[in-house]
Formats: C-alpha cells, structure tokens, sequence
C-alpha cells in the first residue's frame, strides 16, 4: 500500500478517452490489419463521432452559408443581366434554397443527436439540389441542361467537403443522380438514351467521388485510431514514470518515503518557508535491532521495522508531518508548524504505542519487547532559522543521549541544551 506523502503535486488529468479493455484491443486489431478493412463499431465509433462532431458542424454551417451567398449573388445578377421574364422564372424555385440552407446551418450551430444530423443535413441538402434542378427547368432553353449540371457539382462538393459517413454521403449522391435523371427524361431538347446514357455517365462521377469519401473516411479514422493508441501509449508511460518515481521515493520495506525523499521534502520547505519558520524534528531509532535480528531472524526484524512505521505513520497529525526510514532501523518524522511541547507529546506517543504492541525482542536491554529511543529538535519562530543539518544534528544528540541513559525514552533538545522526558 502507499504510504509516501511527500507534499508533491498531484498528476494532471489523463486526456486519454475512456475506453474499455476491449476496446483497446479492438484499436489493435485494426491498426494490424488493412487499412481499408476499418470499420469503427460500438464504443469506438461513438468516440469518433464525438471528436469529429464539432468539425463536421463547422464545416456544415460554412458550407450553407456559402451557397445562400452564391444563391444571392446570383439571383441578382440574373435579375440584371438575363431578361425579365427569364430572371422571374427563375427567382420562386432560387427562393426555395435560402430557407433549406439557413435552417440547416442553424440546427447544427448546436449539438444534436446523429439520427437528428443525419435526416435534417440530407433533407436540407436534398432540398438545395431540387432548387437549383428547378431553376433551370423553370428557366428552360439552354439553362436546362446547365443548372442539372450545376446541381450535380452541388452534389458533388458536398460529397468531397462534408466529413459525414459514408452512408449519408451515397444517399446524397443517389438523390442527386435521381433528380437529373428524372428532370433529363422530362427535357423536350434531349432523347430518352441521351438523358439515361448522362446520368450514368455522371453516376460514374459521383461513384468516383464516393470511393474517395470512404477513402478519406478510413483515412481519418486510421488517424484516430492512431492518435487512441499514442495516448494510451503516452499515459502509460506517464504511470510508468509516476510509480518509477514512487519507488524512488519509497522504501521498499515499510512503504514510507526513504531518505531522499525526506531530505528533497526537507529542503523545499526551508526553500519556501519565511523567516521565523517554527518546526521539529523526530529521530527514533528501534533499540538493540540488531540484538532482534540475531535471537529472532532478519525477517522477524523485517517485519518489526514495518510494523513500526505503521504506527508512526498513523501517529502523525495530519498530511503536513512526514515520515521516513532514514537507516536500517532509524526513522526521521519532520513535523512543521508544531512547537516543542506537541512535538515532545506526539514522540511519547509514538514511544507508548510502540511498547505497548509488544512485538518480541528478547535480547533487548531496554525490555522484552520492541521499543523506541527518540530525540526531539525543535525551531520555536523567534529563533534564527537554523539549516536542515543544524536541526538534524540536534535531533541525533538528543537520540544518543536518550540511547546512553537507558533507551526507551525521549530526549528533547532546544535551543542548543537538551532535558530528558521520559
């Protein structure tokens, strides 16, 4: 379990999108095979609908209000170049346009569901085609067979622009050549074989242009596919850095933060600490340890050494105080913000705790069971602020005075003299 608390800032927030492990695998799968078997299904589908959803919309919008300028430009124009009764003729079925285009740039200047998108874009776009179709039947003479062809370069261009699945884009393509074909069979200039041989010669466009839009489809989702598995690869490779950094904080054994850790933890706080900074510092050493190890065994002391630092670490007042195994059996607690009287109440704590879970030690001198010597350092905020060696050291003399004075004790040193607690 992890145990280090070493104050440093959390991980950002992974950005990689939630997808189950079989989702992941499904990702693989396809990234190892042929690029034009994708298929996106399930999760990974809605995944690609919800990143390109935003895009399409803005592309959508762009595009319909492109066509009402073009639409209006051109109404204008024809009403001052072609002759009245021409540009009448063609003004009610132009007029058909401007309320198909507006309305569906509208509908997707906010989310919808895909269903929504999908019936409202084909019928807008549907709409669009039969007015320009109309303009030219309404017209007649030359501009018949012209706006047919324009129509079907509305058609296509939708086809190469929108980002919308395949399907959609067919259906848009097969209404197309169904409105030329119909108006063609209908145009009194042309033959029945002329108006079917150029609508499947303008089929043959448009299914040109369909296989480039399932081209461009998988094309763009094999990036997405890519763009998964690099940052899956990438947050992997963040946890991977984040538990190497752990252990290299952690001692192995007991799980709290090792010695590096504690000094880096050290260092920073007297770095950002103002002046008059108050704190204290607690070194407890496991007496006669060694004396543990040759009567009951290594892994007998291991599990003393672990036992230990369970209970120190849940002695600690709150996140702020750090603990760390600083040797083989030492343990440095750095507690800011305490002053000498808590710092000497929490290291009996931690002194009584310890002996009073009678874990074995039958070699020791202090008592039968494991016990703690433990030296007290403190900085009260009237004095200099000292370097973290200086209250180190003052904490290891009163660790030695408690050891020559019987262990099983505190000792506390302040202001450069030490007293005995007991």
């Amino acid at each position: 379990m992890e145990r280090v608390r070493t104050g440093a800032q959390p991980s950002p927030p992974r950005e990689t999108p939630v997808v189950t492990e079989g989702g992941w695998a499904e990702v693989q799968r396809l990234l190892d095979g042929r690029t034009r078997h994708i298929r996106l299904e399930g999760e990974l589908a809605q995944l690609f609908r919800e990143r390109s959803a935003r895009q399409a919309a803005k592309i959508i919008r762009a595009w319909m209000v492109w066509v009402v300028l073009l639409d209006v430009v051109t109404l204008t124009l024809n009403l001052l170049l072609l002759p009245s009764q021409t540009a009448t003729a063609m003004f009610l079925p132009a007029s058909l346009l401007l309320p198909a285009a507006i309305s569906t740039a509208i509908f997707f200047s906010k989310p919808r569901g895909p269903r929504q998108q999908f019936s409202v874009l084909l019928g807008g776009i549907l709409v669009i085609l039969l007015s320009v179709a109309l303009v030219g039947v309404a017209s007649g003479g030359e501009f018949y067979e012209r706006h047919l062809t324009i129509m079907l370069f509305v058609a296509v261009t939708a086809i190469v622009i929108f980002p919308v699945p395949l399907t959609l884009a067919t259906m848009v393509g097969v209404g197309a050549i169904f409105i030329y074909l119909i108006f063609q069979l209908r145009n009194p200039m042309i033959g029945p074989g002329s108006a079917i041989a150029g609508s499947l010669f303008f089929a043959a466009g448009i299914m040109a242009t369909l296989v480039a839009r399932r081209t461009a489809i998988i094309l763009a989702q094999k990036t997405f596919l890519l763009e998964l598995r690099d940052r899956k690869r990438l947050a992997d490779l963040k946890d991977a850095n984040g538990r190497l950094e752990r252990l290299a904080r952690t001692d192995p054994l007991t799980g709290v933060a090792n010695r590096r850790s504690m000094m880096a933890t050290l260092e920073a706080h007297w770095k950002n600490g103002p002046g008059g900074l108050e704190a204290a510092m607690l070194m407890c050493d496991v007496d006669d340890f060694k004396r543990l190890n040759d009567s009951l065994g290594h892994a007998e002391g291991d599990r003393c050494l672990v036992k230990v630092a369970g209970i120190i670490e849940s002695s600690l007042r709150n996140d702020n105080d750090q603990v760390a195994r600083f040797g083989g059996e030492e343990f440095l607690i750095f507690l800011p913000s305490c002053d000498a009287t808590t710092a000497l109440s929490l290291a009996e704590t931690i002194r009584q705790r310890v002996e009073a879970a009678s874990f074995p030690n039958p070699a020791s001198r202090a008592a039968p069971v494991v016990t703690l010597s433990i030296g007290v350092a403190t900085l009260p905020p009237d004095r200099a602020p000292k370097s973290v060696d200086d209250l180190q050291r003052e904490a290891d003399a009163a660790l030695y005075a408690a050891k020559r004075e019987g262990r099983n004790r505190t000792r506390v040193c302040t202001h450069g003299s030490s007293a005995n607690q007991t």
